[in-house]
């Protein structure tokens, strides 16, 4: 490790590196604006990145950066070859051996914050790790359930942006609606309440999203609104937030998308993912919340299909890594802030 900088530093893992993981963290390592404001470090093997680097067309030359070497760190795992644009076990091995050193870093003191490349489910499966991804995988390494992490969706935009947290995880649609809880909207909006502040400047105006469609009209098409979502919402009023719902989807994310709200509080995984990606995909920033390490990540997957082809977009993983500096260099940690409101009685 380097000598003290003011400057945060963050370690960065490709994901799966059977994907566009490796061209997108190369990419975004050779934008000089990457490293005006922070120090990065890629978790992962070297001769996997120069292998990158040099299959990919177009891929940009690291010459080309501020940083004149691609600093990294071994994962301290010995790993097989991965082979390119396929679901392996080897890939998932990779991914998570990359996850577990770039998590140390963390953990330890030597790194700030965590930037992580898309992971494919299956290849972490196939590998032997019984986690759906890195939320429930960082949740579990911190000690903590899987529900005291949340999934963010932050995309930023020349007024500020909009945060999209979900209620509940990776999990099935009727595995979703079962676990929903009053409780569990109520936490994941008080960790949406904690960070925006920290990326708007300003207190945020929020809505809690509708379950069934047209918020369940009165009843006729379900009583989760009543029952389970409007004392979710008195309670983050009665908590200070500018809080508004249940609200219908279908026209709740358009007027968010207007500048009426500047955070939504979906309850399922779909339910904020879609608009998000429709509203700007490659702009978009995957954020943990509830756990005191600051982890983001690209807001897409591995894409297989496009694997070396030069066509891999490092627009979410810059955006990543700026959000990451961001709450990194917040006064009190981002992550602090956020298990502070969380647990507020």
């Amino acid at each position: 490790m380097p000598h003290p900088s003011p400057l945060p530093l963050l370690a960065i893992t490709c994901g799966d590196p059977a994907g566009i993981g490796p061209e997108v963290v190369l990419a975004a390592w050779s934008r000089t604006s990457a490293h005006e404001r922070t120090r990065l470090r890629v978790v992962a093997p070297a001769g996997l990145i120069a292998a990158a680097a040099r299959d990919t067309p177009g891929l940009p030359r690291l010459r080309a950066s501020r940083a004149d070497t691609l600093l990294v760190v071994e994962p301290a795992a010995r790993l097989e070859p991965v082979p390119r644009g396929r679901v392996t076990a080897a890939g998932g091995a990779a991914a998570i051996a990359a996850l577990e050193t770039a998590f140390g870093l963390v953990r330890d003191g030597l790194a700030s914050g965590l930037v992580t490349g898309p992971l494919n489910k299956g290849a972490i499966h196939a590998a032997g790790h019984d986690v759906p991804g890195h939320t429930e995988w960082l949740a579990r390494a911190c000690g903590l359930p899987d529900a005291a992490a949340s999934m963010m969706l932050w995309l930023p935009s020349a007024s500020g942006g909009l945060g999209v947290v979900h209620a509940t995880l990776h999990e099935s649609l009727r595995d979703a609606l079962g676990h929903l809880s009053t409780a569990g909207i109520v936490a994941a909006g008080l960790r949406l309440g904690g960070v925006l502040p920290l990326l708007l400047g300003r207190p945020p105006r929020l809505a809690v999203a509708a379950l069934n469609p047209h918020g369940g009209e009165g009843g006729l098409f379900g009583d989760e609104e009543r029952r389970l979502i409007e004392p979710a919402v008195e309670q983050l009023a009665a908590r200070g937030l500018d809080a508004a719902g249940p609200l219908p989807a279908d026209t709740l994310f358009l007027q968010a998308s207007r500048g009426r709200f500047d955070g939504v509080v979906a309850l399922y995984h779909d339910q904020g993912h879609i608009p998000v990606k429709l509203l700007g995909m490659h702009r978009a920033v995957n954020i943990t919340l509830g756990l005191p390490v600051v982890r983001t990540s690209v807001a897409h997957g591995t894409a297989f299909d496009i694997v070396g082809t030069g066509a891999a977009d490092p627009s979410s993983m810059l955006a990543a890594i700026d959000v990451a500096r961001r709450l990194a260099g917040a006064p009190r940690s981002a992550a602090a802030v956020m298990d502070a409101a969380a647990s507020a009685p």
